[in-house]
């Protein structure tokens, strides 16, 4: 709690005097006031992190403290000091808006718990009203960079946002992809038009058309009156089309024609209707691999792809895990009134662990968290187990997503609930078959039954470290 600044508002001197030498002594900056009148319009001046005043003093007392300083700063914690077995007293203040109250005589230690406690009450009020306004401005959660990889990634969204060019966005589920889109649209001279998401896969096909190129009255049945299309409402801003990799094969040279031609065609209409947006597009699956599979058309691959970007997955920024998890976590512990903090033995658990899910995994572990920590500092044994693929079942493990071993039993996959990126398990095997055959390339590709330069392909695409492998 060093640097946190407390007043302390009391009339009598030789308490003020040991009240204030002990809350310097704890680390805290303290600003000691005589009266009322002297704390008020020290509030008026100073940034106040906590306010401790008595409640009995001539002239303006604490109760009259107490109003200004909701008045002035709502969210200010205020700690009334009062007489031993005033409890009438202390619960009018209470009702008044008090956080907590402090009897005289003051115990030092009972003192310097309750004051950390609105400290930290504080400090987490003041985080959730910033990321309040964060996400008021933005429409989302805003972007946490604690990682080298992922200030690196953050370099690359600030040179590309200016061109008005498409941005091609890659990574596994629930790595934030949208969230880099909405902050390449920040920094963008687009910024003061719309930013409109569509996700392609989660509307029926039947359907998509015109959701995004929007349809006449009696287009199809259940038209019953005219749609602009996504297209339209982003006219002047961005448009991201997420997971554009489950873009039916009928549409995708549609959408290439908007692209080119930069007008859209609603469905039941023959007219064309320009539009002006710019194009991001993002997709978990490896759009080159489906272009050589023949399911994404190559055209609209390089037209999507003109600035392609890779959001790195969880386990590749491990650095950001802790400070997503505690972000996380007082956004929630404070909606249900709790200051929660983290030990260094669940911090390290949490770096640890493989995070398949990603950042939506951690955000809802920290969720789940908040509400059934058995005290206000979450314990390893507060974490739920996490669900990740052995080679026989679904259990809880640490930082291994995939065990493999050489045996003459036919190898099964029980796949978890919360579902599997195919690429991080695709690593993993590779990855294992190199460690049971020793390093050896051209073993492992014989085990996996794929050509030696299809293993080395796989290597330098998952940028996996051979020689750092443990051997069996």
């Amino acid at each position: 709690m060093s640097g946190t600044h407390v007043m302390l508002v009391d009339d009598d001197d030789g308490l003020r005097e040991i009240t204030t030498l002990q809350l310097e002594g704890a680390g805290f900056v303290v600003t000691a006031c005589s009266g009322g009148a002297e704390a008020i319009a020290s509030l008026e001046d100073e940034r106040v992190d906590v306010l401790l005043t008595d409640l009995k003093m001539p002239g303006i007392d604490g109760m009259r403290v107490l109003a200004a300083a909701r008045r002035m700063d709502p969210e200010l914690p205020v700690l009334v000091l009062t007489a031993f077995g005033s409890v009438d007293t202390a619960v009018a203040a209470m009702q008044a808006g008090a956080h907590d109250f402090v009897t005289k005589p003051v115990a030092r230690e009972a003192l310097l718990l309750k004051v950390r406690r609105a400290a930290e009450l504080r400090r987490v009020l003041r985080e959730n009203s910033a990321l309040r306004s964060q996400v008021e401005a933005s429409g989302s959660r805003p972007m946490l960079v604690a990682s080298p990889e992922m200030d690196r990634l953050m370099d690359q969204v600030r040179r590309v946002a200016g061109a008005d060019l498409p941005v091609l966005l890659q990574g596994e589920s629930g790595t934030g992809k949208e969230l880099v889109a909405r902050e390449l649209h920040r920094l963008s001279e687009r910024a003061g038009g719309p930013f409109v998401a569509v996700n392609c896969a989660a509307i029926p096909s039947e359907l998509l058309e015109a959701e995004l190129f929007g349809h006449t009255r009696g287009a199809f049945t259940g038209a019953n009156r005219a749609r602009e299309g996504r297209f339209r409402a982003a006219a002047g801003g961005t448009l991201l089309l997420d997971e554009i990799g489950d873009l039916p094969s009928e549409l995708q040279p549609k959408l290439l024609r908007v692209l080119q031609e930069r007008v859209v065609e609603p469905v039941g209409s023959e007219r064309s209707v320009p539009v002006d947006v710019r194009i991001i597009a993002a997709s978990h699956r490896d759009l080159g691999q489906l272009v050589g599979d023949g399911s994404f058309r190559e055209d609209l691959y390089y037209r999507l792809a003109v600035l392609p970007l890779r959001i790195p997955p969880l386990r590749e920024r491990r650095a950001d895990i802790v400070p997503l998890f505690e972000l996380f976590l007082s956004s929630q512990s404070a909606r249900g009134g709790r200051v929660l903090s983290l030990s260094k033995e669940a911090a390290a658990e949490l770096r640890g662990r493989p995070w398949p899910g990603n950042v939506r995994e951690l955000e809802n572990m920290a969720r789940r968290v908040a509400l059934l920590a058995a005290g206000p500092v979450v314990q390893r044994d507060d974490l739920p187990p996490a669900l990740t693929v052995t080679g026989q079942a679904v259990t809880a493990v640490g930082a291994r997503v995939l065990s493999v071993s050489l045996a003459e039993e036919p190898w099964e996959i029980q796949l978890p609930r919360g579902g599997l990126p195919l690429p991080d398990l695709e690593q993993r095997i590779v990855e294992e078959a190199i460690r049971v055959h020793a390093g050896n390339k051209s073993a492992a590709a014989r085990y996996l039954g794929i050509p030696r330069h299809v293993l080395l392909y796989r290597i330098e695409k998952y940028g996996i470290d051979v020689d750092s492998l443990d051997r069996l």
